[in-house]
């Protein structure tokens, strides 16, 4: 039934979550999965007074996010796994949605706070703008 699960991951353990559920999905439906880690970095503005500093603060945190995408990746192919893994960068609802059509995804599961009430609404929440934009199933992992 599915054949690509994108799984959106941020770097900590909460995110990671939602990957074992998806590996054992993986396993039984035969599926690929497509790790995903969106490097948020700040706006280039706010180091309009030194945009040199700004650049290696961005390239560090790029490249941060290659090496924790190319280490998951191998430790899932160890597992027998097909996975591909992709890092970008933008607004993390949107890279999720953007790569989910790209990739061809059947399904993407990630992990949530569960948040309610003024935390939500201070907070905002990626699962929740994932799960009303999407146009294919999405697994939430609920995590303390």
């Amino acid at each position: 039934m599915y054949k690509k699960i994108l799984v959106p991951l941020d770097g900590s353990q909460f995110a990671e979550e939602a990957l074992s559920h998806a590996e054992s999905l993986a396993k039984s439906e035969g599926a690929e999965i497509i790790l995903l880690r969106v490097a948020v970095t700040p706006a280039r503005y706010l180091f309009a007074h030194n945009p040199a500093e700004g650049n290696n603060i961005i390239k560090m945190i790029e490249k941060e996010a290659q090496s924790y995408m190319k280490a998951k990746v191998s430790k899932l192919k160890m597992t027998g796994v097909k996975v591909t893994g992709i890092t970008r960068d933008g607004s993390t609802p949107d890279v999720i949605l953007d790569v989910a059509e790209e990739t061809h995804a059947d399904m993407i599961a990630m992990a949530t706070h569960g948040r309610s009430g003024i935390q939500r609404w201070l907070l905002g929440s990626v699962a929740d703008r994932v799960v009303h934009l999407s146009h294919i199933p999405v697994m939430l992992i609920h995590s303390n």
